[in-house]
């Protein structure tokens, strides 16, 4: 039976070619209203399976005003609309859409949407019970702990690790949002294919679309041979995109056509390449304000928004720690090879009662160092930073933002090693983390990059 859809919207020509559009793709148009009243009347009558709704209507009501009759009704909907300010974008989300599409759009682009609104839909309704979990008792290797935040997320990852839809890890730095996509391409259809992490802060800005999608010998000067791009390197597997909120404009848009076509072109080339790749990304930015502020394209959140995955900090789990403790201990001793197999109870209640800002990394890059430094079998005492000498960091008499300690942090680091910041004693070792990562960082952040 053809699912029924009512269209909400006062643009004739528009409605129009949405009518012609879905009608081609197999759905059924009940009716065309240009008003919240209109709506009202059609939907009664006809009875939509879903609306297709624009927010500025004729009369004094919105189709936001609208999504909140639709919610009661508990008729799902999806919003079709050229606005996109930061106000509208907060209205919008309160309503809990399944989609959000950017006039103008194509024909492939409606009916993709509309699928993956669906598929939100039915997984909201729990109808993805039936689908093939041999996971169900199963652990997964290196998400350790039992507390209820955790296990939400060991759910979410069975029930969407056998589809094939797009995923966005949300989280804290630190969090584990790698090791959770991971596990997520292990429990696929997918598994016995590669998994390619790509670290989007890290990808120099003039380097990004050949790292992506390759390039043909001779694309540009220093190109001197073929090179395959990550999006071919993961065919029939998963791309893991970690810190997507980094990637440029011009960049989202190539992205956006990956999803949406399926297909790639190697710069240089002019051979359009088909791909099967499931895509994965994590952030720890709120893409919902930085598509209000004009960083992100709000048609590329939505696509990859289709069933996200938020990660608790560590201090929201503080049940775990104690797991995670001993699993981390009795890792690093074996790799070190010292007999360390404890830790003391008033060890423990240190770190049970730290608030953990670098989330799991923290405790484990914590964990590694004193196994390095014990001198019996059982870690008596942790060198942690008391909440006296850690004090909240304030300008003026306010909070300062992150990017305001990131940037000092990153400073003291650069100060730590006489402003070197790659290779052996130099601060990107020393903050755990790529030089690359170190250099983009800075350069956001308007750290003079007159380094070693």
């Amino acid at each position: 039976m053809k699912e029924k859809i009512l269209i909400v919207e006062d643009e004739f020509i528009v409605a129009n070619d949405l009518k012609i559009m879905l009608v081609k793709a197999g759905y059924q148009v009940t009716g065309i209203a240009s008003s919240v009243v209109q709506a009202r009347k059609l939907i009664g009558e006809k009875r939509p399976d879903w609306v297709l709704l624009d927010i500025m209507l004729k009369g004094d009501l919105t189709g936001i005003d609208l999504a909140w009759e639709l919610r009661e009704l508990q008729l799902p909907f999806l919003y079709i609309s050229a606005n996109t300010n930061q106000t509208t974008l907060e209205a919008v989300k309160a309503t809990h859409p399944y989609g959000f599409m950017v006039k103008p759009f194509r024909e492939r682009d409606l009916i993709v949407m509309l699928d993956i609104a669906r598929y939100r839909f039915d997984q909201e309704k729990g109808a993805f019970t039936a689908l093939p979990t041999a996971t169900e008792n199963q652990e997964i290797e290196g998400i350790i702990g039992t507390s209820p935040l955790l296990q939400d997320v060991i759910e979410k990852i069975k029930i969407v690790a056998p589809a094939e839809t797009s995923v966005l890890i949300l989280g804290e730095s630190g969090t584990g949002k790698e090791r959770v996509a991971h596990a997520i391409h292990d429990l696929s259809l997918h598994k016995s294919n590669p998994i390619v992490v790509v670290n989007c802060a890290a990808l120099p800005h003039s380097l990004i679309e050949s790292e992506l999608f390759g390039h043909e010998k001779g694309a540009f000067t220093g190109a001197n041979a073929l090179r395959i791009g990550k999006f071919e390197q993961a065919d029939n597997g998963t791309i893991f995109l970690d810190e997507i909120g980094e990637l440029p404009l011009d960049s989202q848009v190539k992205l956006l056509r990956v999803l949406q076509e399926k297909e790639i072109q190697r710069l240089g080339g002019n051979k359009t390449i088909k791909i099967n790749v499931r895509i994965v990304a994590a952030t720890n930015r709120s893409l919902e304000k930085e598509v209000a502020e004009g960083r992100f394209r709000l048609d590329l959140y939505y696509r990859l928004n289709v069933f996200p995955i938020q990660l608790p900090a560590l201090k929201e789990r503080r049940e775990d720690i104690e797991a995670l403790s001993l699993y981390f201990l009795k890792k690093y001793a074996a790799s070190a090879r010292k007999n360390v197999s404890a830790i003391s109870a008033s060890a423990l209640e240190q770190l049970l009662q730290y608030d953990w800002p670098g989330n799991i990394r923290e405790l484990e890059h914590l964990i590694e160092r004193n196994v390095l430094l014990a001198k019996t079998t059982e870690i008596e005492k942790f060198d942690l930073p008391s909440p006296a000498s850690n004090p909240v960091q304030m300008i003026s008499g306010q909070m300062k933002s992150m990017e305001e300690m990131e940037k000092e942090h990153i400073m003291k680091a650069l100060e730590t090693c006489d402003g070197k910041v790659s290779g052996p004693g130099g601060a990107a070792e020393l903050l755990k983390m790529q030089p690359q990562t170190l250099y983009s960082k800075m350069k956001k952040l308007g750290i003079k990059q007159g380094y070693n």
